[in-house]
């Protein structure tokens, strides 16, 4: 689901819950083990933004696979770990582009 704001906090936790299929109490918990953290507004209502409920929305579906709290941190992490690597591969082969196109006969080099 595309959501307008993924970063900006707007969704209270009732709606949160519903659009994740969780139950609120099951919310909270999440964010007192680290798992999401909603955003809050000026009086310290949980204000969640798309981003939290697509990880709410993976974070049920790891638990459906029987995965406890623990596991579930555990493969977020190395989620976030694969995007990273996966930037940094990317990072490094436009870099190498650009390396081998300024070098004399490569392709931006003479006879092309």
């Amino acid at each position: 689901m595309d959501w307008p704001e993924l970063d900006q906090g707007v969704f209270a936790i009732s709606v949160a819950a519903e659009l994740s299929g969780l139950h609120p109490q099951t919310l909270r918990v999440y964010e007192r083990e680290g798992l999401v953290e909603p955003a809050r507004s000026a009086g310290g209502t949980r204000l969640y933004s798309g981003h939290d409920v697509t990880r709410l929305r993976e974070i049920a579906l790891l638990t459906e696979g029987g995965l406890n709290i623990a596991g579930i941190k555990r493969v977020l992490e190395l989620q976030e770990e694969v995007r990273r690597l996966r930037a940094e591969v990317e990072r490094l082969g436009a870099e190498a582009e650009r390396q081998t196109a300024k070098r004399p006969g490569g392709r931006d080099g003479p006879g092309r």
